[in-house]
């Protein structure tokens, strides 16, 4: 930033000034010329009259001419038809003597020509001496009138001085200004450059709170938010494992315990041993459903290639899934009620997709009222197919409806616990679907019922 600063406040000044510079030069010297090139006029208006071109002697004439050959600080040469000098300021040529050069030639086919010399510092102006006959103008002489330009080159130099002292003070204080400017700008990014050095090192407790203008504090509060959801992300990790350590420890705490009770009863009768053994295989089955629920958890948080991919008919799946599921609500007298709209046929994980909807329709039934019922609707648009599953059950907290996706959470861990529950059906089957690129929503009234809309796309996009 401090080299953009430098770069678009230094380079255009000096581009300014020597610009400036340049206009002053060209217009100055356009200026002498144009006094030049009054005073040759002046000068031939005199010269025509008196003869002076045939080589008379005008006294006053060549006072004029050496007056402002003086004020010019240069020379002036007169010249007349016949290319014969007719006068020299310096005194070099005398009468005799001819000035025969390209300029000189172009004034008698009527052009004048002007020549500036910068490096020895003087103008040349030659102009024709032109007299009218007939109505017509006549060439009959040539001025040539050399000038100095110190003066313009003077004031030049002056200026140039004074335009190089005024931009070096003016680069100091832009340079000045962008050192102070660039920090003052960096500085809350440099803040959150030490706030993620931070986070880096584990300190997710801190917050960044950095003002500066409007974007870096937008920056800030989409920073804190990342560390909100890094600080959640983390609870729900340590969460996680603190659950996985307890629900895989707990049934193995329940046979070691009635393996403890049967050896503390030396004649333990057969049918105590039976009634044990019958719990042991119990909590061994409960542990071997948490296992290969984390497995399958592990499996499909893994990357999407994993997917296989197949053209399914939706509608046979469905009818599937709720035929595999009717004995379980039979046996809780829950009527199980299909309704499809249209034929779907969509690419999707048959064996991934078959996972998620059972584990909704098997808590619709495994958490539903006595003469409950369960309905799954199936529809479709040109773009995705939708998957409802509604039921007349004990409803979800309003609290509880944001957190049901996590892993081993339940609403009624008691009930979960009697039904066989992991906590990991619902965390399962959004992976699916979020593996689908689809999406679930889930509205529920405690006391009432539970609905799980479910959207996916009809074509897998990879």
């Amino acid at each position: 930033m401090l080299f953009v600063f430098i770069i678009v406040g230094v380079i255009p000044l000096y581009i300014f000034m020597y610009t400036l510079l340049d206009n002053y030069e060209e217009k100055a010297v356009s200026n002498k010329f144009s006094q030049m090139q009054d005073q040759i006029t002046m000068l031939s208006n005199q010269i025509i009259p008196t003869g002076y071109l045939t080589l008379v002697d005008v006294p006053e004439i060549d006072a004029e001419v050496n007056r402002v050959a003086e004020i010019f600080q240069g020379r002036i040469l007169i010249v007349n038809g016949n290319l014969n000098i007719v006068e020299d300021t310096y005194g070099l040529y005398d009468d005799n003597k001819y000035l025969i050069s390209k300029e000189v030639i172009q004034c008698f086919n009527g052009n004048s020509s002007k020549v500036y010399d910068k490096e020895h510092n003087y103008l040349i102006l030659t102009c024709p001496i032109t007299h009218t006959v007939d109505n017509q103008k006549v060439v009959v002489g040539a001025v040539v009138m050399k000038s100095s330009s110190k003066d313009i080159q003077n004031i030049l130099d002056g200026m140039e001085q004074r335009a190089l002292i005024f931009s070096l003070a003016f680069a100091i204080f832009i340079v000045i200004f962008a050192i102070f400017f660039s920090r003052r700008l960096t500085k809350p990014l440099t803040n959150i450059i030490n706030s993620i050095d931070r986070i880096t090192e584990g300190y997710l407790d801190e917050e960044v709170s950095i003002k500066g203008y409007n974007e870096i504090e937008r920056i800030s509060d989409s920073f804190n938010q990342m560390i909100c959801r890094l600080q959640k992300i983390e609870n729900s990790r340590q969460e996680f494992v603190s659950n996985v350590s307890h629900e895989l420890k707990t049934p193995i705490t329940s046979i070691k315990v009635l393996a403890d009770s049967l050896l503390m009863q030396e004649d333990a009768p057969v049918e105590l041993y039976r009634e044990f053994l019958v719990d042991i295989t119990e909590e061994i089955e409960r542990e071997s459903k948490i296992i290969d629920d984390l497995l399958a958890l592990v499996k499909l948080n893994k990357a999407a290639g994993d997917m296989n991919i197949t053209s399914v008919n939706i509608n046979d799946l469905l009818e599937q899934i709720m035929k595999r599921l009717r004995p379980l609500a039979t046996r809780q007298n829950i009527e199980m009620i299909y309704e499809s709209f249209r034929p779907v046929t969509a690419e999707v994980d048959e064996v991934k997709l078959s996972l998620a909807i059972t584990n909704l329709i098997e808590n619709a039934i495994k958490y539903n009222v006595p003469d409950g019922w369960v309905r799954v609707s199936l529809n479709a648009d040109h773009k995705y197919f939708y998957i409802k599953v509604s039921d007349s059950g004990i409803g979800i907290p309003e609290e509880a409806l944001d957190l049901i996706f996590e892993r081993f959470y339940r609403v009624d861990k008691a009930r979960s616990r009697e039904s066989g529950g992991t906590g990991l059906g619902l965390a399962i089957t959004k992976s699916v679907i979020q593996m689908h690129h689809g999406a679930i929503k889930v509205h529920s009234v405690e006391g009432e019922g539970t609905t799980f809309n479910v959207r996916i796309p009809l074509n897998y996009i990879p």
